[in-house]
């Protein structure tokens, strides 16, 4: 594994335990020499999550939308800041350029993001980790939601088995050195005649 991309929000958040996790991860990342990939805004827990890889000699690339640069959100201290044309492209370089993922506290676009590296991985098409900073218990009802798709029919529980939890940046990343993708041939059962 060389890159970590990141989904997380560009607000803070309202618990001060999201921004000493961010911070903690971005460091833990820049620590084993690798680098984070993100949505390169410099507001939010996406600001403090390359400032605080930066201040720990590490290596980080964002990847913002045009729209979100002329909007003066860009954040100019990385080691590279690539402009793309649409939110479209930018998940599609994100999920180029990383090994794996991890999800921090977010609202719309981070539960967006994660949702589909997650699918993708389900329908096969990477084998890279994916994993929640779980801080305080904040993904606990999507993690609730997962199981109870299981539980429905939904999902396999093999596929659910894809999505890494922990609230500990080291134990979290320690868990994609070893992770390896599900096989499963079947994931799709055929609907009962009437």
């Amino acid at each position: 594994m060389r890159r970590v991309c990141v989904f997380l929000g560009s607000n803070p958040g309202t618990n001060p335990n999201y921004l000493a996790a961010t911070r903690a991860l971005g460091a833990e990342i820049a620590r084993r020499g690798l680098t984070t990939v993100y949505g390169g805004s410099n507001v939010g827990l996406m600001g403090q999550l390359a400032d605080s890889a930066l201040a720990a000699g590490g290596q980080v690339i964002g990847i913002i939308p045009e729209v979100l640069r002329d909007k003066e959100l860009a954040h100019h201290g990385l080691t590279s800041l690539k402009v793309v044309s649409s939110m479209h492209e930018r998940k599609a370089l994100m999920a180029e350029l990383a090994d794996g993922f991890i999800a921090l506290p977010g609202g719309l676009g981070t539960l967006e993001e994660l949702c589909e590296v997650l699918t993708w991985a389900q329908l096969g098409f990477h084998k890279k980790p994916c994993g929640l900073l779980d801080v305080g218990g904040y993904y606990a009802p999507l993690c609730a939601f997962l199981d109870h798709a299981v539980a429905e029919g939904f999902i396999m529980a093999a596929h659910r088995g894809m999505l890494l939890s922990n609230a500990d940046p080291a134990a979290l990343l320690d868990g994609f050195a070893t992770y390896t993708a599900p096989t499963v041939t079947k994931w799709v059962t055929k609907p009962q005649a009437l």
